[in-house]
């Protein structure tokens, strides 16, 4: 009898630490999952942290791009009246090209001035002992040459100022047509005060005629 009380007090140990040898691998396996668990969760974390940055900084860029757009819309607005401003210059310096070249051809006021003037000097100069021929030249001759230097010089700012115009680009049709006129007559005048000046058209009279 006591024997078999022993073989069944040796199964029952045997088959308790059995048990408790299962209960130790459960627990086991439950930890290692459990830290396994928490090592997959903090993991997960930082790609977490890193998608949130990345959200950030493409805020921020699509935020900076937009200020940027906003600078140069700004720019662009305040730029605007400069194509209007160069418009009005160039419309204004073809109109004085212009009326350049008529006062070239009509005659101004300071040719006249400066006209006046040679006469006068001429007759005093002449006043004393002067020959016809020293008179002719000095009184009238004078005077003339005067004249057309005066008109060649409106002239030529007539035609520098028409040109000036021309070359430029993005003008106006009708601002143009009105630089080229007066390019003409710019040109049309320095040809004639040219031809005055040098007595190419009309020489002075000689004493004896």
């Amino acid at each position: 009898m006591r024997r078999m009380d022993t073989k069944t007090t040796t199964e029952k140990t045997g088959e308790t630490g059995e048990t408790g040898e299962s209960a130790e691998t459960a627990e086991t396996v439950e930890t290692a999952e459990n830290a396994a668990s928490v090592k997959t969760a903090e993991a997960a974390a930082p790609a977490e942290d890193t998608a949130v940055v990345l959200l950030d900084k493409q805020d921020d860029e699509s935020a900076d791009e937009a200020e940027d757009e906003d600078e140069d819309d700004e720019l662009f607005a305040e730029a605007a009246p400069a194509p209007a401003a160069a418009g009005i210059g160039g419309a204004a310096a073809a109109v004085v090209s212009a009326a350049l070249g008529v006062v070239a051809l009509t005659g101004t006021w300071t040719g006249k001035v400066v006209s006046e003037r040679e006469t006068l000097v001429g007759q005093i100069k002449t006043s004393g002992a002067g020959t016809p021929a020293q008179q002719i030249s000095e009184i009238y001759g004078d005077a003339w040459h005067s004249t057309a230097l005066v008109n060649g010089v409106f002239s030529l700012v007539a035609l520098f100022v028409a040109v000036l115009v021309l070359i430029l680009p993005g003008r106006p049709t009708w601002v143009r047509a009105v630089a080229v006129a007066g390019a003409v007559l710019g040109g049309l005048g320095l040809l004639l005060s040219a031809g005055t000046y040098f007595d190419l058209f009309l020489s002075l009279p000689s004493a004896g005629s």
